[in-house]
């Protein structure tokens, strides 16, 4: 056999075993984004300027591995208006195909977001949120879930 039909083999065979390895690899970089919903909002302190609400979050994972989260970035948008942003810095794990909870809390000034929704009529029983964001992992080779959910909750 001549060296260069020996190297095309083996080239050949190198990429035969490549491609069941490339082929895991994708699979394990490819996860479905969490699903987050606000629980509950609740209204913590205000003053004129600024109000901190505190909101109970639950996490779905729809994976069927669990995620190692490190971090949660988030904008909060409340009737088309944005609330506040911020991040949280809590890990957790959420179980494969699992939930869990968790509280973040959010800075704003509701006075105009505030204003609006009353302007449109009687006080609402319930709120309309958007959240965007993202989901940071502390392992695995995707780090980082993007996310835009919404929803309503019930004020309190």
């Amino acid at each position: 056999m001549a060296m260069p039909e020996r190297i095309a083999r083996r080239a050949w065979l190198a990429s035969m075993l490549a491609v069941p390895l490339l082929a895991g690899c994708a699979s394990v970089t490819s996860l479905e984004a969490p699903k987050l919903s606000v629980v509950s909002l609740k209204m913590q302190s205000a003053d004129i300027f600024s109000q901190r609400l505190q909101l109970r979050m639950r996490v779905a994972n729809p994976n069927d591995r669990e995620l190692p989260v490190k971090g949660i970035n988030y904008t909060i948008e409340v009737n088309g208006d944005q609330l506040g942003e911020g991040a949280t810095d809590t890990a957790f794990v959420v179980p494969a195909r699992g939930e869990a909870e968790f509280d973040m809390v959010v800075t704003a000034n509701l006075a105009s977001t505030l204003s609006r929704i009353i302007s449109r009529g009687s006080k609402p029983e319930s709120i309309d949120y958007r959240l965007v964001g993202s989901v940071a992992l502390s392992s695995g080779f995707l780090r980082r879930i993007p996310f835009d959910e919404r929803g309503s909750v019930k004020l309190k």
